[in-house]
């Protein structure tokens, strides 16, 4: 390890491995893509922490999942704090920790059974326990958390509620507060963490309930007497199951003493946050087949398809394509021609439309002896005023292409991909980081 490197932000996106033997259920398989997004470094409280919340919310926002994910937080020294305070013996932090974990999945009664009958906790420490954990809720919560004598008092449980108090106030500045839940039963099951964790759940994920839950425990006596060849170490295939969700899409958390683990006395503190690639991806498709939208789905980051056309004697103005293609690049545009010498014009319009360019550059011959072109956005209704494409100056190109783009919203970010870019082809495009 480089000892000189005390501060670094960094991303990653490659395979992993998952160690257990888990059910083949959707989203979670023993090799998949992960991003991992880190901040490492000593910096004041909290900061960090904020802009990898707010960077979350940048990247679901670009997949086009406004209003459609919630960011569950909590804190692992409040946590600590509340067993502490519910008379929970030291020894048995973690297991209960580890308990708890398990709300999002199964009803309290079940957890309150775990940890009473499993690992060996009073019943009256579970129900004082099962007060805190069952509440969530936003700034309102951490007030009330605030005012509760006992746990305010206790060192670890005070010193997460004045973390997260930070948080919220950075939050609020950064305007991604609205999209956090303070939800006391997040506990994370990895032993690293240290302060705030996260996870970012969506309605694809594991059934929240109590109904879904329902299904799910049915899912699961269901599946259990029936024994198939994909039968993997004992456990069902289960990844059409419609009452099984993919997990958490997201998740992470500060983690301040790991990197000393490896480094002997050197401790840098970290926080981060891990995507799963391969459930984002399937959300995203399946919202995208069940929008039934006739529009083509961008099966790559094209802005611009320069066409030509002509009648008889047409020579394909090659030449023309290309110098108006490299315009554009210079100009920042993503565009695209064919490459054949004379290409026939449905077919130039086909391989627009496949893969969902959202203009097209038209030029003809007479077109370009006058200075002129056409500039057309695909995919308009018929009886639109511009559905035939709007003819403008050669010389104004770049800037009538920038501002219907502008218009139009620009590009639609990742969502618009998942269709065209696998995630091999992701993993080669991450730039290679340390």
């Amino acid at each position: 390890m480089n000892s000189s490197i005390q501060n670094i932000k960094r991303y990653h996106i490659a395979k992993v491995y998952r160690r257990d033997q888990p059910a083949m259920t959707k989203g979670r398989m023993r090799e998949f893509y992960q991003c991992d997004f880190d901040i490492a470094g000593t910096y004041d409280p909290m900061l960090p922490d904020a802009e990898i919340i707010r960077i979350t919310c940048e990247i679901f926002q670009s997949l086009g999942w406004e209003g459609r994910y919630t960011i569950k937080m909590n804190h692992r020294k409040i946590l600590d704090g509340i067993f502490e305070v519910c008379g929970v013996p030291t020894d048995k932090l973690r297991a209960i920790s580890s308990a708890v974990d398990k709300l999002d999945k199964s009803p309290w009664t079940e957890v309150r059974r775990e940890m009473t009958e499993d690992k060996g906790l009073e019943g009256d420490v579970a129900d004082r326990i099962g007060e805190y954990v069952v509440l969530k809720g936003g700034r309102e919560l951490l007030e009330r958390l605030q005012a509760d004598a006992k746990l305010s008092g206790n060192q670890s449980g005070g010193a997460g509620l004045a973390d997260m108090k930070l948080l919220f106030d950075y939050l609020e500045a950064f305007e991604v507060l609205d999209r956090i839940s303070f939800d006391m039963s997040l506990a994370r099951g990895l032993d690293y963490y240290t302060g705030v964790i996260y996870e970012v759940v969506t309605e694809g994920s594991a059934p929240q309930t109590s109904q879904g839950q329902a299904l799910q425990g049915a899912g699961k006596r269901e599946s259990k007497p029936k024994k198939h060849a994909s039968n993997i170490d004992g456990e069902e295939d289960r990844s059409n199951d419609p009452t099984v969700g993919v997990g958490s899409v997201a998740a992470g958390g500060r983690y301040d003493n790991l990197v000393s683990m490896f480094s002997g006395k050197q401790q840098i503190p970290c926080v981060g946050i891990s995507f799963g690639v391969d459930r984002i991806f399937s959300i995203t498709k399946q919202r995208l087949a069940a929008d039934n939208s006739t529009a083509a789905i961008r099966t790559n980051e094209v802005e611009v398809y320069v066409m030509a056309f002509g009648g008889k004697g047409f020579e394909g103005l090659l030449k023309e394509r290309m110098q108006v293609a490299k315009r554009l690049w210079d100009a920042g545009l993503k565009a695209e021609f064919s490459w054949k010498v004379k290409p026939k014009l449905p077919a130039q319009f086909k391989a627009a439309e496949v893969n969902g360019v959202p203009f097209a550059v038209i030029l003809g011959d007479d077109e370009v002896k006058a200075g002129k072109c056409k500039i057309k956005e695909m995919g308009l209704p018929d009886g639109h005023a511009e559905k035939e494409g709007v003819m403008v100056e050669l010389a104004d190109l770049e800037t009538e292409v920038k501002r219907r783009l502008e218009r139009q919203g620009g590009t639609a970010g990742l969502a618009e991909g998942v269709n065209g870019m696998n995630l091999e082809e992701a993993a080669r495009e991450a730039p290679k980081t340390g």
